[in-house]
């Protein structure tokens, strides 16, 4: 592919943009500054600099991201900070590929709620993840108002009904890790669905955070932080 074509695919600005990027002496492609915008390149394993910042090529960009307290999942936010100003530009502005401008997070996280966020410009990944029958669990770590009881815990496992649904919705899995500290694993996503499942068993949710989706956890990723995922972070997200 040409150079003017792999930055414009990548979200680098208009062709002109990238044109000029390059013909400024503002790229390097393995180790060496290219000013040929025309000058073809394989794709496969390719990285390359802009402005001096290393790239790789993503055909489909896949990031993870630990959400902070007090940011929106919204390209439009109503009152806190969007979570989409938390990463840089070019993955903002990637072309448009069906119904997909950019990234875009894979459901939502409340504002006051932290922990792992998907992010990606695949819609058919974005429909997959999002579908209830997908399956995929979700690990919350929950610190709640009141002392969880192990009837809280069995009730939760056993399944409530929320006000908008006769169906009861029971958790996957459920244990106190403290006195205020509850680990739930949820397989489907409804509405506040943690807060108003600990609102049926009598307690409240003081804090949220969702340490794990499938196989992939945070782990050491600081609040605020995003990264690429790999082929075998795919891989833990499958059900």
């Amino acid at each position: 592919m040409r150079l003017e074509d792999i930055l414009f695919s990548q979200g680098f600005g208009t062709r002109r943009v990238c044109a000029g990027l390059i013909q400024q002496g503002h790229v390097q492609v393995h180790g060496q500054t290219v000013v040929d915008a025309g000058e073809f390149f394989e794709l496969e394993g390719l990285r390359f600099k802009v402005q001096g910042e290393d790239w790789p090529f993503a055909g489909q960009a896949y990031l993870m991201l630990n959400k902070p307290a007090g940011t929106e999942c919204s390209q439009k936010p109503s009152t806190w900070p969007s979570i989409y100003t938390l990463l840089p530009a070019p993955l903002r502005q990637r072309p448009q590929k069906a119904a997909v401008q950019g990234v875009q997070a894979v459901g939502r996280l409340d504002q006051d709620t932290t922990g792992l966020l998907l992010l990606t410009d695949d819609g058919k990944f974005i429909h997959k993840m999002s579908s209830p029958k997908h399956h995929v669990p979700k690990v919350y770590e929950v610190t709640t108002k009141h002392p969880i009881t192990a009837e809280m815990v069995d009730r939760l496992l056993t399944g409530v009904v929320l006000d908008d649904d006769p169906q009861a919705v029971k958790a996957a899995a459920c244990e106190a890790v403290g006195e205020l500290h509850l680990r739930l694993t949820l397989t489907e996503g409804k509405y506040h669905q943690v807060k108003r499942m600990l609102a049926a068993v009598g307690n409240r949710v003081e804090g949220l955070h969702r340490s794990r989706i499938g196989g992939l956890a945070l782990n050491d990723l600081a609040p605020g932080q995003w990264r690429w995922l790999t082929e075998e972070d795919l891989s833990l997200l499958k059900p």
